[in-house]
């Protein structure tokens, strides 16, 4: 028996990653149900699923919106989530609709990025924190507006993870100045923003004798449209909850 077809909704469409994902969609012969952009209202009627790169402000009005869809029909809507710059807050609020919603959240829908989250959780607990320090440096294109990326906060709590502490403990954002020295066991953020770097990870894993660098390149976001794609594809199949990637990748 053939799959039954998945209509998709693009929040954002007009960003660099909604016309990604739209190009991917049309590739692929994937039926599009709707568009929206910021203040347009939300109209999810003939819509499966909805993939969504735009804001945490409207990425929460809209999961708010799919929840109240859901409830009038058998299976609940997938939400595929690839904003960032969510906020503790914003993040304890997505989890609420995950009782109506399938929600699928990531930072990053790249297969690379999510096998390299799984070694660096490993090495992270392999080698000793008093030893070992861990950096992770990202670069993005000048138009990004948060910092560190979603993607570097995943590779940092993977490492945090790996170690058995919380990231807020041990997060160094920024230094500027006289900073002092290093406080082992600090995982450190350095960010570039320029030009149009798609988008460049690196996990540096640095001791007195020796360096370790875990790193990813993207060379065209349309690698991420298709991860998101995946993501809902596979989100049909489930029930409401909270997933992300690697639950997807089944990671």
């Amino acid at each position: 028996m053939a799959a039954p077809v998945t209509r998709f909704a693009i929040n954002g469409y007009k960003g660099r990653m909604g016309v990604a994902v739209a190009k991917v969609l049309d590739q692929a012969k994937h039926p599009v149900s709707a568009k929206y952009e910021k203040g347009d209202m939300f109209d999810l009627t003939r819509t499966d699923a909805v993939i969504d790169f735009s804001s945490p402000e409207a990425s929460l009005s809209l999961l708010e919106a799919c929840a109240g869809e859901g409830l009038a029909r058998p299976r609940p809507l997938v939400h595929v989530i690839g904003s960032t710059g969510f906020t503790p807050e914003q993040r304890d609020e997505l989890i609420r609709f995950a009782d109506e919603v399938v929600i699928i959240q990531s930072g990053n829908f790249s297969l690379g990025v999510n096998l390299l989250m799984g070694l660096l959780k490993q090495a992270a607990a392999r080698l000793a924190a008093e030893d070992w320090d861990i950096e992770i440096v990202e670069a993005h294109h000048r138009r990004k507006v948060d910092a560190p990326s979603g993607t570097a906060l995943m590779l940092g709590e993977a490492a945090a993870y790996g170690r058995n502490v919380r990231l807020d403990e041990v997060k160094v954002a920024a230094r500027d100045g006289i900073t002092a020295a290093r406080r082992a066991g600090d995982i450190g953020f350095s960010v570039i923003r320029g030009g149009g770097i798609v988008g460049e990870h690196s996990a540096v894993l640095a001791s007195e004798d020796e360096i370790l660098t875990l790193s990813h390149s993207a060379r065209d976001r349309t690698l991420f449209a298709r991860g998101a794609i995946q993501a809902a594809l596979w989100g049909r199949t489930q029930k409401a909850g909270f997933y992300d990637m690697q639950d997807v990748l089944g990671l």
